[in-house]
């Protein structure tokens, strides 16, 4: 490393801090029809005009935007991925990577270190937290690609089912059991999250057309009756929130919940033997659940496969989900023999 990577390590934020303005402003969406003045933009946003000239000559010099010194425009490339509507669009994710709540926890990782877990009064554990509406809201754009992995994953076992219960605990978006929902005819889902969360889940399911074989579980993962037994139950981007011990918790109280044949699938970040260099994502991953749980951590395969065995599952089939930025697993497991 040389000073001028440092110093840009210590500046990134900047760039952060620049997509997110833009992101909130609804500026991508003032460029994409065509070469733009400041004043058109700024009048566009409700924005003042030496602002709106200042964030776009930012935004072009970070190549977010084209100039030609005077007016601005998107590229159809970027177009693609910052106008809402796209087929592509991945703005709204600045909403989840780089929100407050991420950015507070990130702020105390010192303190989180010394104390060996997040110091904050609201963090990612906290009841009903309002960071998970975002993540609800707008993580879909990232969680769809898997959500399509695990149903071609359980296709063998699914199809031919009279019946197809599903549990997703801790949904979020939804969109993993929207999506079984979605391929399978006979799938009938059971959301289970906080009541702020499943409003805006319940909006995916509209999208996706199987709004009408979705219910409702709203509250605690932990303490709710989760109902059943189910055919497939979900456990998808929540494991890492906890300690091991926790986590097989979770899992044995879910797994109670399955029919004898059932499957049970697990979505999330896992280590492997690879080191940090070669294999940073879940790492860095690592840092947040740092600073924004009391315990949690990236849980490796092996310690999965464990976790599973003491819940009397054993794992069926375990899938890479390589993409830029998220490296995830997804798991299959069903009652050990």
């Amino acid at each position: 490393m040389d000073r001028k990577q440092l110093f840009g390590m210590m500046k990134a934020y900047q760039q952060t801090s620049l997509l997110r303005a833009a992101v909130k402003l609804n500026v991508f969406e003032h460029l994409a029809g065509g070469p733009v003045t400041p004043d058109e933009v700024g009048r566009g946003v409700g924005a003042d005009a030496r602002g709106a000239r200042i964030l776009l000559s930012a935004l072009a010099a970070v190549r977010l935007v084209e100039s030609d010194g005077t007016r601005f425009w998107l590229s159809d490339e970027h177009a693609d991925l910052l106008v809402p509507g796209r087929p592509d669009y991945a703005g709204g994710m600045v909403n989840v990577f780089a929100s407050d709540w991420e950015w507070d926890a990130h702020k105390r990782i010192a303190d989180a270190v010394r104390h060996g877990g997040t110091v904050l009064a609201e963090n990612a554990e906290t009841a009903e937290y309002e960071f998970w509406e975002d993540f609800a809201r707008y993580a879909n754009v990232v969680a769809e690609p898997t959500a399509d992995l695990l149903a071609d994953a359980l296709q063998p076992w699914a199809v031919g089912r009279d019946e197809l219960k599903v549990l997703d605990v801790a949904c979020g978006h939804g969109i993993y059991g929207y999506t079984v929902a979605r391929r399978y005819e006979q799938a009938r889902v059971w959301s289970l999250d906080w009541p702020n969360v499943l409003d805006e889940a319940h909006k995916h399911a509209v999208r996706l057309g199987v709004a009408d074989r979705v219910e409702r579980i709203p509250g605690d993962m932990f303490e709710t009756p989760l109902g059943g037994p189910y055919d497939l139950v979900l456990v998808t981007n929540v494991l890492h929130h906890f300690s091991a011990e926790r986590a097989a918790d979770l899992l044995a109280r879910t797994a109670s919940a399955l029919k004898p044949d059932g499957r049970l699938g697990i979505v999330g970040f896992t280590t492997s033997g690879k080191t940090p260099a070669e294999d940073p994502a879940p790492y860095l991953f690592d840092l947040l659940m740092l600073a924004w749980t009391t315990q949690g951590e990236v849980h490796s395969a092996e310690t999965y496969e464990q976790l599973l065995a003491k819940a009397g599952l054993e794992i069926t089939s375990n899938e890479p989900v390589a993409k830029p930025g998220i490296d995830f697993h997804v798991l299959l497991a069903k009652r050990a023999a």
